[in-house]
């Protein structure tokens, strides 16, 4: 099973719990919390990815960092089912899908824009515009910028890339060209 589709099963499933208890921002709060410790930690990557520790061993080590942090008891379940699952080691992939989730069921998606140049705010706007009407829903744009792509844009909605840059306009046109 590939990684982003644990962490959608997980994220989801803490979603769920979280939305129906009210819970969202403390877990999220929690969790990104829990995220930086262990990307931060190399002990604790080794500890719990070590397939020569005991289990027991690792539940001790989680409880005594439960103990010392005090989250909240969703929180704390969640890190308990992820032990028991050998699945805390992808904490920080089930976090980021955490936030997507949680925007996406409030109805709210995600979307970068790359640009050769700085986009002005009337053409920005208009792209918030159109996105919003193409998926339905509030949109978060994210802009950066990229000279590698010559002029145009790129979007990435989710797992769709609108590609409209000059430069793969250009490699298109060589493949048909070589390819006649």
């Amino acid at each position: 099973m590939s990684r982003e589709t644990i962490a959608r099963r997980y994220s989801a499933a803490l979603a769920d719990v979280v939305l129906e208890t009210g819970q969202t921002d403390a877990v999220k709060g929690e969790l990104a919390g829990w995220t930086e410790l262990f990307r931060s930690s190399e002990e604790l990557q080794t500890v719990f990815s070590n397939p020569a520790i005991a289990h027991m061993g690792k539940e001790r080590v989680l409880e005594d960092l439960i103990t010392r942090t005090k989250p909240s008891q969703a929180t704390a379940n969640f890190l308990r089912v992820l032990l028991q699952n050998g699945r805390l080691t992808e904490i920080g992939e089930i976090n980021d899908r955490f936030d997507a989730v949680l925007q996406e069921r409030s109805g709210v998606v995600t979307a970068e824009i790359v640009s050769a140049r700085e986009l002005p705010d009337n053409e920005r706007t208009e792209f918030q515009s159109n996105l919003e009407k193409l998926t339905g829903k509030k949109v978060n744009i994210s802009f950066a910028i990229n000279k590698d792509i010559i002029g145009g844009v790129v979007t990435r909605i989710g797992s769709t890339v609108y590609d409209g840059s000059v430069k793969t306009k250009l490699e298109n046109l060589r493949e048909q060209l070589v390819n006649g």
